[in-house]
């Protein structure tokens, strides 16, 4: 699982650097064998003027499956990222649910044993 954190409009400080990889780790590492890799882009969209503007957006490439895209926008950039993390498993988490899902429900998936081990005996034929 490779992971790019990108800041635009500040300096990426080492504490915060390490608290997204922190939360990224804590709450994927469940499925890091169907993530390839994770961008997180962090900004401050009105600068100094302040606000409820810094943005993580959060890109998670999964292996055959589409892209999943997390954007939250907050006053604390720390609060954006604990957010959108939290959103990013969520979603992952639903959608690796769904394709086990449909997996399950194709034709030609093996049945369980004991209905093969039924059918088997019903139509076997009688020899006295």
């Amino acid at each position: 699982m490779q992971i790019v954190i990108q800041a635009r409009g500040f300096d990426l400080s080492a504490g915060l650097r390490e608290h997204v990889e922190r939360r990224l780790h804590f709450a994927l590492d469940w499925a890091q064998y169907h993530v390839s890799r994770i961008v997180v882009s962090l900004s401050d969209i009105n600068g100094p003027r302040g606000g409820e503007d810094k943005r993580c957006q959060i890109r998670v490439a999964m292996a055959g499956a589409p892209e999943v895209a997390i954007d939250d926008i907050e006053s604390d950039l720390y609060l954006a990222i604990d957010r959108a993390v939290d959103r990013v498993g969520r979603t992952l988490s639903r959608r690796l649910a769904r394709q086990r899902e449909h997996r399950h429900d194709r034709p030609g998936v093996a049945r369980s044993a004991p209905e093969a081990a039924a059918e088997i005996m019903v139509s076997a034929p009688s020899g006295a």
